[in-house]
């Protein structure tokens, strides 16, 4: 049995270090560059074995020199890859980042292989695996993220879903979320204007069938709504570098937080610290914590 099932994408990021990020049309010269592997499933996917829980990621990768760096470095994690089919004649996703001095980004992707992931694959390894909690984001297509979903429930899974990056969701894939992690544009998305308040998406996702709404607020850390009400939960004040793969290091801790048996509040607590700390380090998961880290990092953060 696999305690947590991914179902996303798997690419290669490609970065570059600036002191701003450009307006549109403007070009900003910039320093440092470098390469690393990324993908917002394969991203979650680590988060989530770095802190113990056993991990399946199903997902898609091209017959390329990139496919093959990828998928090695998934198994240098002890990741079970399984379930990761290699699309011959197709590229690997590729993620183009800027980084500017305060560590926000601009993300740019050609999901290559990632666009061709086959519901059926998706289903397949569910019914196999039979896991506690299946995680699922946007960037691969509607027919996956809909089997994962189904397959979910059947198994008597929870089912989280990262609906990033945005685009609308079905009325049959909003009713069988178990948890929604939006960010705040996301979430803005889905309640269709600029902002909040929160409370009104979750009355409109809860009748729908969602059962539990996660807004993640950056370095304000995230606010947990459901039928017993709101909460939040601040993020511990760090030096961020880089806030690329914050948001993936939340869904996986929450999603092995949760598969652990945890209550869904103490899960958020985790993701929440989990995602700060990855922004500690340049990349999408350099920073992201082992299990040791994270508790080691809880241990200072207060409690209420």
């Amino acid at each position: 049995m696999s305690a947590v099932v991914v179902v996303g994408s798997v690419n290669v990021d490609f970065f570059v270090k600036v002191t701003r990020l450009p307006s549109p049309g403007e070009t900003v010269l910039g320093g440092e560059h470098w390469r690393a592997q990324g993908g917002k499933g394969a991203n979650q996917a680590v988060a989530a074995r770095r802190v113990g829980a056993d991990v399946a990621l199903v997902g898609a990768i091209g017959s390329d020199d990139l496919g093959s760096s990828a998928l090695a470095a998934l198994n240098s994690e002890a990741i079970d890859t399984r379930w990761l089919k290699t699309i011959e004649g197709h590229t690997t996703g590729v993620a183009l980042i800027m980084v500017d001095a305060a560590g926000e980004n601009l993300i740019a992707v050609a999901s290559g292989a990632n666009a061709r992931l086959d519901p059926v694959d998706v289903e397949d390894a569910i019914d196999a695996l039979r896991p506690s909690v299946v995680l699922a984001n946007l960037e691969v297509p509607d027919a996956s993220v809909i089997a994962a979903a189904r397959s979910a429930a059947r198994a008597g899974a929870t089912f989280v879903l990262n609906p990033a990056p945005y685009r609308p969701l079905s009325a049959e894939l909003l009713s069988l979320v178990g948890v929604l992690t939006p960010n705040e544009h996301e979430a803005a998305g889905l309640l269709g204007r600029d902002g909040g308040p929160w409370d009104d998406l979750y009355e409109l996702l809860s009748e729908r069938g969602s059962k539990q709404l996660v807004v993640t607020l950056g370095d304000r850390g995230a606010l947990m709504l459901s039928a017993h009400g709101g909460t939040r939960l601040p993020a511990q004040p760090v030096r961020a570098i880089d806030t690329t793969g914050a948001g993936d290091a939340f869904n996986g801790v929450l999603a092995a937080s949760l598969a652990e048996g945890m209550g869904t509040e103490e899960s958020v607590r985790q993701a929440v610290a989990a995602g700060t700390l990855a922004t500690l380090q340049r990349g999408a998961r350099a920073g992201m914590p082992t299990r040791s880290e994270l508790l080691d990092f809880l241990k200072k953060v207060p409690v209420g």
